[in-house]
């Protein structure tokens, strides 16, 4: 885990996920906390050795590779923890996320991990869209949703920590099929990035660039793209197919095999997500045939 630096006040923790860290007047914000403890005992360390302060904690988004880490810092620090609204009920009740993944119901024990459930953290302020205030540091919370329900961005001193609202070109090329829950709200917050001034951005999972066009075009372009093949693949079938034949069948166009019940509820997540754009364009529809979900063609 590097400590890498981008001004005076903006640094950030790089390796697989991004943490954020900015220090102004004597205080410290991180930006997200990791997966579990074990990323926030190395964060921690980093400061000590650096004589760097830590006092506040934004979590852009409620996935357990960005929040895992809170309650550690939050049981053992102290540390003031803000996230949006939403974002914040999932964090209190994390439980939440393998239910929404298991259809509703309560879950499967093989869903109960760290990587779907991080650890329960209470959650004491909510960032709101606009300026936002928290001890020395001011910045702009800017809407993100697609790939989380209420997924933030921020902009702090001209640096912008993007969350997961685009990956980098290696995550892209290593996921295939890059999770989402809602496909317009993904493209369009890849637009609206592409109008954010500032002098750099930094992914959730990526690296650092000072221009961002270039990586954001890629993510709408692998978008559009998946949409497009799944698309092409409903109309092949006029009479309609099930959810889980299309499921296999797109999986093995894109030449991935699933190895554990978790995976294949993220890919379906992301597929339901590219099929329900399709539908609100009446492109597709979903009805029941014989005690089966179809999703036809229009």
């Amino acid at each position: 885990m590097e400590l890498q630096q981008f001004t005076e006040h903006c640094f950030a923790f790089t390796g697989a996920v991004t943490i954020g860290y900015c220090v102004k007047r004597g205080k410290g914000l991180l930006i997200d906390s990791g997966l579990d403890d074990s990323a926030m005992k190395k964060v921690i360390r980093k400061l000590e050795s650096e004589k760097m302060p830590l006092d506040y904690c934004i979590i852009t988004h409620a996935h357990a590779d960005h929040f895992g880490g809170a309650h550690y810092l939050k049981k053992k620090w102290g540390i003031e923890m803000f996230a949006p609204k939403l974002e914040k009920s999932i964090m209190e009740s994390p439980i939440l996320e393998p239910i929404y993944l298991f259809n509703g119901a309560v879950p499967i024990k093989e869903l109960r991990n760290k990587f779907l459930e991080g650890q329960a953290v209470e959650i004491d302020g909510e960032i709101v869209t606009g300026e936002n205030k928290i001890g020395p540091f001011t910045f702009e919370v800017i809407d993100l949703p697609g790939h989380s329900y209420s997924q933030a961005g921020l902009l702090i001193d001209d640096i912008l920590y993007a969350a997961d609202s685009y990956f980098g070109s290696a995550m892209l090329k290593k996921h295939v099929i890059p999770f989402i829950v809602d496909a317009d709200q993904t493209l369009r917050s890849l637009e609206k990035l592409l109008h954010i001034s500032c002098k750099g951005a930094i992914p959730g999972h990526g690296h650092f660039e000072e221009d961002i066009s270039y990586t954001v075009k890629e993510n709408i372009e692998l978008h559009n793209d998946r949409m497009n093949s799944l698309l092409a693949m409903v109309i092949d079938s006029p009479n309609g197919q099930t959810i889980d034949h299309i499921m296999r069948e797109y999986l093995d166009l894109h030449m991935i095999t699933v190895s554990n019940v978790g995976q294949w509820l993220l890919y379906r997540t992301s597929v339901t997500a590219y099929l329900t754009s399709l539908e609100r364009k009446k492109l597709l529809s979903f009805l029941i045939e014989g005690n089966e979900l179809i999703v036809k063609p229009l």
